[in-house]
């Protein structure tokens, strides 16, 4: 049996996202599941993928025997082409769909931001991630390629700077006494000690202290405000290279989503757009709207031979889930 519906996944670091829509553009079902990273665990990477489409298609009501028209999974583990292989013959394995395609999440995530999805998009979270696309159809995506992270590194970042400045290497910081709240440490020493004790358990949610350095960043910590314009510089490195690859010069359209980029303040991302518009001035910022799986399923859209009108886009917009869904 075969319907006239499509389907569109984000396997991402921290969670797995469904939707299923029919070919107007109206969302029917969605589902959720936890990490789905192959390079983490890849059984149960793919046990999550199995699970966030069951509970979509019980959401959209679709029994376990339709094939939909197309699939498009836009994959954190989606780097080298045995990584493609793998999660392609997975998708045959599934057969729930009679087109399947495989994309980076980066790419997906470009997708989601514009209704032509051209341009280039910084994705920074848990990790981080570019990608360009370029009239015609060519697209590139950063990989290992990117050095630049997500909301670890910056963790990492913070830490490292709370312990110079507690050894007097740097000077003192508003986020040494931030950083110790947010661990429940009394000290400096006690939060190294927790760190890297040979019997304690590692941290878990290691990346939420990204957001207490832009906190303080943003409130004028000169420390916390060189490490985030530092890191905002290095992903518009990266940014600049990806619309190389793809040939995309002038008045291009940069995209920047994923939690990190989504606090409020605009510290990171005006450093990335001052290092971009150092080389490319014409670059015109939006931040973007959507989750990357809303991305996943335009692909799946164009896959299966729909054009992504405004209409349409516009419909997707007003039938997607609630934004809990998407809450990390």
């Amino acid at each position: 049996m075969s319907s006239t519906h499509v389907l569109g996944i984000d396997a991402g670091n921290t969670k797995t996202i469904a939707l299923i829509a029919d070919t107007n553009g109206t969302v029917l079902g969605w589902g959720r599941a936890g990490s789905s990273n192959i390079y983490v665990q890849q059984h149960r990477a793919l046990s999550a993928l199995e699970q966030a489409v069951s509970a979509a298609r019980a959401s959209a009501g679709l029994i376990e025997s339709v094939r939909m028209q197309a699939v498009t999974l836009s994959a954190s583990g989606a780097d080298w082409p045995e990584d493609f292989a793998l999660l392609r013959r997975e998708l045959n394995r599934w057969n729930w769909a009679e087109a399947q395609h495989v994309v980076n999440d980066a790419v997906g995530a470009l997708r989601a931001g514009s209704l032509d999805g051209l341009g280039v998009a910084v994705v920074c979270g848990t990790s981080a991630g570019t990608a360009a696309r370029a009239a015609g159809g060519t697209a590139w995506h950063s990989s290992y390629w990117q050095e630049p992270e997500g909301a670890e590194e910056l963790a990492q970042r913070t830490l490292r700077a709370v312990y110079r400045a507690d050894l007097g290497i740097d000077p003192p910081t508003t986020l040494t006494a931030r950083t110790l709240a947010h661990f429940g440490c009394e000290t400096v020493d006690a939060l190294l000690h927790s760190f890297t004790a040979r019997e304690q358990p590692p941290h878990a949610h290691l990346g939420r202290l990204a957001r207490v350095l832009i906190d303080e960043a943003q409130a004028g910590d000169a420390t916390s405000r060189r490490i985030v314009q530092q890191h905002g510089a290095a992903l518009g490195e990266y940014a600049l290279a990806a619309a190389r690859k793809v040939g995309l010069s002038g008045a291009y359209r940069l995209v920047t989503s994923g939690g990190v980029m989504r606090h409020p303040s605009p510290l990171l991302r005006e450093a990335l757009m001052t290092r971009v518009h150092e080389v490319s001035p014409d670059v015109t910022w939006q931040a973007s709207h959507h989750e990357p799986v809303f991305g996943a399923l335009l692909l799946a859209l164009e896959l299966a031979g729909q054009t992504v009108t405004e209409t349409l886009f516009r419909r997707l917009e007003e039938t997607c889930p609630e934004e809990s869904l998407f809450v990390t």
